[in-house]
């Protein structure tokens, strides 16, 4: 049974990475220390694990339990988990469904499946076919990941509203559309809707702006790192404090453009040696094909903290 019935997914949202040891095993421990250092950031609604922040791609079905549950021992009775659901395969997203609402997650965040990647925009039975699948194995509410459309992954607009009609447990869209034309129109059209569903930026790159918009709320890797300065602009955005939210963005500028620099694959790396950085970890171990950062690029990432005053105990303690 979740642990926060009746959860809807808005506000900020930080998802986790995953600690390592040398031998590319699950730093347990360390993984525990970073959720609290994310879950107890004062303002923030819930936290994700199991999604591509903590490298859900390269971890077993055990593996993913695990993680979670040992989140929710963790911070499980503070804050909602959200888990992510990504599969291949809809038996195996709904299996992994099933198991995260046995365990206590409150909301699932489902990641299209690869497998429609050539063509399944022209499918839109194939999408309303996986998410109905793992709504029949858990009322849990769902958060839908909206990849760009020249992805091959991002949903259609108008399979989307199929998508909401008939899978009523959708209560939010994890937005990457990185369009902001169609970005703003999810926005206006998506959270007014007779059953509103949530719109939750993923546009850290160009957070601010996004916000600006009239999202709920923000589900973000780099939240890993900077979740007060995040908590911090939301709630200047949602003042109408324009003159605070731009000095929050201005702090924020430097690491968003250092972590979502080319290659983007490498953001979650660089979030890792971050917090080596700032003392929260104790390395940056990656699993392949993910590989270690080059000396200058982890200099770039250092720079960019001293530059937004991000500090081993946070930021907004230099703003306030």
């Amino acid at each position: 049974m979740p642990r926060f019935k009746d959860f809807r997914p808005a506000g900020v949202i930080p998802a986790t990475l995953l600690a390592l040891n040398e031998d590319m095993s699950i730093d347990a421990k360390a993984t525990r220390r970073h959720l609290r250092d994310c879950a107890l950031v004062e303002g923030v609604s819930a936290v994700t694990v199991n999604g591509h922040a903590s490298e859900v791609h390269a971890c077993t079905f055990d593996e993913q339990r695990m993680i979670l549950a040992d989140s929710l021992a963790e911070v499980g009775d503070k804050v909602p988990l959200v888990n992510g659901v990504y599969a291949d395969g809809s038996i195996e997203a709904a299996k992994l469904a099933r198991m995260a609402a046995d365990e206590g997650a409150s909301c699932l965040l489902v990641f299209p499946p690869n497998s429609m990647s050539m063509g399944g925009q022209l499918r839109p039975e194939m999408a309303i076919a996986h998410y109905k699948r793992i709504a029949d194995a858990t009322d849990l509410p769902l958060i839908a990941f909206q990849y760009p459309m020249g992805s091959g992954l991002g949903y259609p607009f108008e399979t989307l509203l199929r998508l909401f009609e008939e899978v009523p447990t959708i209560a939010a869209i994890k937005d990457w559309s990185n369009d902001a034309m169609l970005h703003e129109r999810h926005i206006r059209t998506f959270q007014n809707l007779p059953r509103p569903v949530n719109v939750l930026t993923t546009h850290s790159s160009w957070l601010m702006s996004s916000l600006a918009m009239g999202c709920s709320g923000l589900l973000s890797g780099a939240g890993s790192v900077i979740a007060d300065l995040q908590v911090a602009l939301f709630r200047a955005v949602r003042a109408g404090d324009l003159k605070l939210a731009q000095a929050i963005n201005d702090r924020i500028y430097p690491v968003a453009q250092a972590f979502y620099a080319p290659p983007f694959l490498d953001m979650h790396n660089r979030m890792k040696e971050a917090l080596v950085l700032l003392g929260r970890l104790e390395r940056a171990v990656v699993r392949p094909p993910l590989m270690k950062l080059s000396d200058a690029e982890i200099a770039r990432i250092d720079a960019a903290l001293k530059q937004a005053s991000v500090t081993r105990e946070g930021a907004m303690s230099l703003a306030a």
